[in-house]
């Protein structure tokens, strides 16, 4: 079992259902899914950087990225309908708390200038949204041989909709804050 997802259910579980007065395990809120989606932009004329790009992904993410394509052409942006855009990968079970584990534990300290994330980016559902402008803060993207620094999107979805609840979650998971 992933060491994050031993802290939730040993230590994390009680103290959420102590706090919020919780009368019944079903009742606590849990991490259900992680979301990564890529644009690849620009660089979509670029073969080789775009295999490069979709290789890198699926070595932070741990399994295969999934190619989005345009639904429609759109002229301003040189863009035909069916066209690559983006790639993304849904993260549940053992491989999402890895992903977590390496997230807040080894990528976050790896952001220059880093001082923390909105505690405000929580949706209506009570999910969580952070931008990392540069996908090489992960240990699996050599920087010397990437072909370019490209930002990310990774949604936390969460099983229960209490944004209080979801936000006292990460925090117990050290996740980083900020302080304002």
């Amino acid at each position: 079992m992933n060491r994050l997802k031993e802290e939730y259910k040993n230590k994390i579980v009680p103290e959420i259902m102590k706090e919020f007065k919780l009368k019944n395990v079903m009742e606590v809120p849990s991490v259900e899914k992680i979301n990564i989606n890529a644009g690849i932009g620009s660089f979509r004329e670029n073969k080789e950087a775009v295999e490069s790009f979709a290789a890198e992904l699926s070595d932070i993410a741990g399994q295969r990225v999934h190619e989005r394509k345009a639904k429609k052409s759109e002229a301003g942006f040189k863009i035909k309908q069916n066209d690559l855009v983006a790639f993304s990968v849904t993260l549940r079970g053992e491989r999402m708390w890895a992903f977590l584990d390496k997230l807040i534990n080894i990528a976050f300290p790896r952001i220059r200038d880093f001082r923390g994330f909105s505690p405000d980016s929580f949706d209506e559902n009570g999910n969580y949204s952070v931008g990392i402008r540069e996908h090489v803060i992960f240990p699996e993207v050599n920087q010397n041989t990437t072909k370019g620094i490209r930002g990310l999107q990774v949604t936390i979805v969460f099983k229960g909709k209490n944004v209080e609840q979801n936000k006292f979650l990460l925090k117990k998971l050290n996740f980083p804050f900020s302080q304002s």
